[in-house]
């Protein structure tokens, strides 16, 4: 009985994931903007149409050769 009740968290997990979106803010007003996969490349305050994509706080760092 335990088994269906683990599969169904983990099924309502993976739906949490696929729902988010990425910050982008306005090229325009810099209004932070969640878009999703499907949704339509526009600012929702002004309706620019140029977003960036916010930087990450993690340090990146790369070895070049």
């Amino acid at each position: 009985m335990s088994n269906p009740q683990t599969s169904t968290t983990q099924t309502t997990t993976t739906t949490t994931t696929q729902t988010r979106g990425m910050i982008y803010v306005c090229g325009d007003c810099q209004f932070p903007n969640e878009i999703r996969a499907r949704d339509p490349i526009r600012c929702r305050e002004c309706g620019y149409r140029i977003l960036y994509k916010k930087r990450t706080r993690q340090d990146m760092v790369f070895d070049a050769r």
